[in-house]
C-alpha cells in the first residue's frame, strides 16, 4: 500500500510537471505567426538610416515599418516585437538556427540565397544608384564617372563593379562605412558614393544632409527585396498576404514617403508578389 501510494504521488507531480511546460511554451516566441507566442523575433540592420536603425528613441526606417505591419497581421503587437541586428553575412544563418522569426534586411532575393532560405515577396524594388552633391551637374550618366573619385566600402562589390564595367578610369576612394563616405562627399574628397538607391535615400534623408545631395538616378541593376523566412517556413504566405495588406491600404507608400521621401527618392511602384525582375 505504502508503494502504490508514492506511485500515486510521483504520478500527480508528473503531470502537473508536464501542464507547467505546456503553459510555459505559450510565452515563447510563435514562429508560426499565429500570435499566440508573448513575443516575435524580427531580424533588422541596425546601421542603416530611412531603412533599419537602432536609434535611442527605438527602432526607425522602412523596413521597420513593414516588418512592425507584418508582425501585427500576424497576432503581434510593436511592444511584442524583439528586435535583432541582421548583419548582411549572418542573415541565412540566423534563419536555419531559428534565431529570428523573419528577416527584413534590405535582404535582395537571388537565386543562392533561395537555396538556403525563403522568401516572402518582394516589398520594394530598387536599383543599384550613385549619389552625388546636389549642386553636382557633371555626372549625368555612369560614363561621367571616368576619372571621379567614388567611394568604394570595405567588404562592398558595387564601387568595383562600376568600375569593371562602366567606368573604367574611376578612382576608387577606400572608406570603412558609407556613412564615413558621407563626409567626403560633402567636402569634395570624394564626387560620388554608389550603392543601392534606397540606402542612398536613406542616408541622404537625415537631418543634418537634406538638400545637400541627389540621386543620379541610373537604375543600375535591380534589387528585389524580399523577407526572409526559414527553409519550409509556414510564414511565408502569411507575410506574402501581410505585404498585399499593406500595399492596398496605403500604408506601404505612406512608410516609403516618411522614411525616403526627404532625399526625393522616386520609388518603383509596390512590386508584385512573386515578381522578380532580374
Amino acid at each position: 500500500m505504502k508503494l502504490r501510494k508514492v506511485t500515486a504521488a510521483s504520478a500527480t507531480v508528473f503531470a502537473l510537471a508536464l501542464t507547467a511546460t505546456a503553459c510555459g511554451g505559450d510565452n515563447d516566441s510563435g514562429g508560426s505567426g499565429s500570435g499566440d507566442g508573448k513575443t516575435i523575433t524580427v531580424g533588422i540592420k541596425f546601421d542603416q538610416p530611412g531603412l533599419g536603425q537602432k536609434t535611442p528613441q527605438g527602432y526607425a526606417g522602412f523596413d521597420v515599418d513593414v516588418a512592425t505591419y507584418v508582425a501585427k497581421k500576424l497576432g503581434y503587437n510593436a511592444d511584442q516585437i524583439e528586435w535583432k541586428e541582421a548583419k548582411s553575412a549572418d542573415r541565412e544563418t540566423m534563419l536555419q538556427r531559428g534565431d529570428v522569426d523573419f528577416i527584413a534586411a534590405t535582404y535582395s532575393i537571388t537565386p543562392e540565397r533561395q537555396e538556403k532560405v525563403d522568401f516572402a515577396g518582394p516589398y520594394l524594388l530598387a536599383h543599384q544608384d550613385v549619389l552625388v552633391r546636389a549642386d553636382d551637374n557633371k555626372i549625368k550618366s555612369p560614363k561621367d564617372l571616368n576619372n571621379a573619385k567614388l567611394c568604394s566600402v570595405t567588404g562592398s562589390t558595387s564601387a568595383q563593379n562600376v568600375k569593371e564595367k562602366l567606368a573604367p578610369k574611376a578612382q576608387l576612394q577606400p572608406y570603412p562605412t558609407y556613412s564615413a563616405c558621407l563626409p567626403g562627399l560633402q567636402n569634395g574628397a570624394v564626387d560620388a558614393l554608389t550603392t543601392d538607391d534606397s540606402i542612398l535615400a536613406g542616408y541622404a534623408a537625415q537631418s543634418q544632409f537634406k538638400g545637400k545631395f541627389k540621386l543620379g538616378g541610373f537604375k543600375l541593376t535591380n534589387e528585389n527585396y524580399g523577407i526572409g523566412v526559414k527553409k519550409g517556413s509556414d510564414l511565408k504566405d502569411k507575410i506574402n498576404k501581410a505585404l498585399e495588406d499593406m500595399v492596398a491600404d496605403k500604408a506601404w507608400q505612406e512608410a516609403v514617403d516618411k522614411n525616403l521621401g526627404p532625399a526625393n527618392y522616386k520609388n518603383e511602384p509596390a512590386p508584385k508578389i512573386g515578381e522578380i525582375k532580374s
